[in-house]
């Protein structure tokens, strides 16, 4: 599928979009977005012609092409698997932050975790997936607000999964080296209590603990592949995500997580985002982009 309408008689496939030292044309950015809608379901139109030029056209610098139309047909052929996979990283968007949007933290916190809490005191199973993780400040940031509450969290099944379709940014997930920026938004006492100050190549960074990172498994996943799951997650983080889709992917993926939430989960997404399609009758919103799932044919 093509985000842009080629068959269109006003708009030329040769236009440039975006120039500069390899001229975008409006055929390249098509050939483009149907490769990237087709591996992530990340939906591109021409008004993105100028970020798919800064995002790439070092990309094609550093692997000697002469311009878009030698990359478009790199990277759509079998020898370009590698080339397309990095093109995907450089095209998705890795911004996050360590409590990004307090609010659902304090949900979790003051409305969810204790139930959960209890139930694994009680020998139950609980389960927490960051659905598209980044480089792990929001996994992260749901275990500092676990461990706040279960500092014995460990010795229990009590389990957080983090994924995201970058392999790139999830060995930085799993590395949890921030810059002192990073920890803005960490309190002072979670600071000295859960990071060690480390030199890396002469700066100073901050290395989360081990003990942290016992909670959490980094698995790479695309979210429209097939989904290896065999159990119900009781929570699942999946937040400004969705938007880069088009809508029936957006409803698509809702309706998938309906079906991985035992009655009385908890869905939290982005602030821009609405549940939508079918999953709509399987959620209530009590919160600000904060959802629980009611079951099918409730509402």
């Amino acid at each position: 599928m093509t985000s842009l309408k080629l068959n269109d008689s006003r708009q030329s496939p040769d236009e440039v979009l975006a120039s500069g030292e390899y001229p975008l044309t409006r055929r390249d950015l098509a050939d483009i977005a149907a490769m990237i809608y087709a591996d992530a379901g990340i939906y591109l139109n021409d008004s993105k012609a100028s970020l798919v030029y800064s995002r790439l056209s070092k990309h094609i610098r550093n692997l000697g092409l002469s311009g878009f139309k030698e990359y478009c047909a790199l990277v759509s052929s079998p020898e370009g698997a590698q080339p397309r996979r990095e093109m995907l990283s450089h095209l998705t968007t890795n911004f996050t932050r360590f409590f990004r949007e307090n609010h659902h933290f304090d949900h979790l916190r003051d409305e969810v975790l204790p139930e959960l809490i209890a139930r694994a005191k009680a020998g139950g199973r609980v389960r927490i997936w960051s659905a598209a993780c980044s480089d792990g400040q929001e996994p992260y940031s749901i275990a500092l607000t676990v461990l706040q509450q279960f500092p014995n969290v460990t010795e229990y099944d009590f389990k957080i999964l983090a994924t995201d379709i970058d392999p790139k940014i999830l060995a930085l997930a799993r590395a949890g080296v921030y810059d002192e920026t990073a920890l803005e938004t960490v309190s002072a006492p979670m600071r000295k209590q859960w990071f060690t100050e480390v030199d890396a190549g002469g700066r100073k960074k901050y290395q989360i603990s081990d003990k942290v990172k016992r909670l959490i498994t980094f698995n790479e996943l695309n979210l429209m592949t097939q989904w290896p799951f065999k159990g119900h997650f009781d929570v699942i983080f999946c937040r400004n995500v969705v938007i880069y889709f088009d809508e029936p992917t957006q409803m698509k993926i809702w309706s998938r997580f309906a079906g991985l939430f035992p009655e009385g989960g908890h869905l939290y997404i982005g602030h821009s985002e609405r549940v939508s399609g079918d999953a709509k009758n399987m959620f209530d919103n009590i919160g600000i982009t904060t959802y629980r799932y009611i079951g099918k044919g409730r509402k």
